[in-house]
């Protein structure tokens, strides 16, 4: 299906505006059609499903079991499911303003949001060949481990007192939706809605998202194909690559204001590696790049208040450097 993107981005650049596919400014027009084609066509699509779903099936249900007693399992189940869809970290948040208007809880809404740009099929398959198993199954571990645990403090904090308020408000609407229905019910069940019905909530709801957040998503892709590929090459490998201890968070810091997906960075990961910069900071730096980016952070002010958006800019600081420790300490002994 992405596919479709690629080509439309080839055709619009390459043959309409005729630019060279060898050039920086081709390069980086090819990145900012394609990814605002394929956001735009995720976001309508997914909330509008999602919307579909919330007006077809009793979704409190999956609700009240992921924000119930079952917490934990709800948190390691948002993070699977983030590391089974290969979205990139802008391409998230219609499913994060989904799951915020079915009522899941915050945490749990965040473990999906972190792990989905950083795990993928493609990605997996592509560390696999470039670093081993061994590596490669302590990305996912790792991966999948920042979104849990990000969520969990999240929940911890009651993150959700920070959203913007037509995010709060459709969280705290669709979480009374069961205790509206228990001081009305009846013996009969509730009247099921028309799938004409069911169709203009979808439409009406996936409008009205789209219309506050479409300008963003030019804004923040804009600026992450400004700076993609204008770092002069071989900078990184020369300033971070002799493995000092403050390497680690400056690639984090390095990272922030570029912008690609996780399939998009590993053949940056393997040239930063191949050109002997320490696996660790390679991995710190490019975590950054996909998860910590600057257009992501645009999107999300759109649904987070500052405190919030703050909050979880330093979560990902802090996580990625001591992932990148981490594994600086452990490649000694797994390679």
């Amino acid at each position: 299906m992405f596919k479709l993107f690629t080509d439309l981005a080839d055709w619009l650049t390459y043959s309409v505006l005729n630019l060279d596919p060898a050039s920086k400014l081709g390069d980086a027009v090819h990145f900012f059609i394609e990814d605002v084609s394929k956001i735009y066509v995720l976001l309508i699509f997914m909330i509008y499903v999602i919307a579909l779903l919330r007006a077809s099936l009793k979704v409190e249900k999956v609700r009240d079991y992921l924000a119930g007693k079952h917490r934990g399992l709800g948190y390691l189940l948002g993070s699977g499911f983030g590391a089974i869809t290969p979205f990139c970290s802008c391409s998230s948040i219609p499913v994060f303003l989904g799951f915020s208007s079915a009522g899941i809880p915050v945490g749990i809404t965040m473990a999906f949001l972190m792990t989905s740009p950083l795990i993928n099929e493609v990605a997996v398959l592509l560390l696999l060949s470039l670093l081993g198993w061994q590596f490669t199954i302590l990305y996912m571990i790792v991966g999948m481990g920042v979104g849990i645990l990000c969520g969990f403090f999240l929940d911890q904090i009651r993150a959700e007192r920070w959203l913007e308020s037509f995010a709060a408000e459709a969280l705290q609407q669709a979480r009374q939706a069961p205790s509206e229905l228990n001081t009305t019910a009846t013996e009969a069940e509730p009247e099921r809605l028309t799938f004409s019905e069911r169709h203009h909530f979808a439409k009406t709801e996936t409008l009205d998202i789209f219309g506050r957040v479409w300008k963003w998503v030019i804004i923040g892709v804009g600026l992450g194909a400004g700076l993609h590929g204008f770092v002069p090459d071989g900078w990184i490998e020369t300033h971070l690559g002799d493995g000092q201890w403050w390497s680690v968070p400056a690639a984090v810091l390095l990272g922030i204001p570029l912008y690609s997906n996780a399939t998009g960075v590993i053949p940056v990961m393997e040239s930063l590696i191949i050109n002997g910069l320490p696996v660790g900071t390679t991995l710190a730096f490019c975590m950054s790049t996909v998860a910590a980016s600057f257009p992501e952070f645009i999107l999300l002010k759109q649904v987070m208040q500052w405190r919030l958006l703050a909050i979880l800019f330093a979560l990902l600081l802090a996580a990625f450097t001591v992932v990148g420790w981490i594994f600086n300490g452990f490649t000694p002994f797994i390679q």
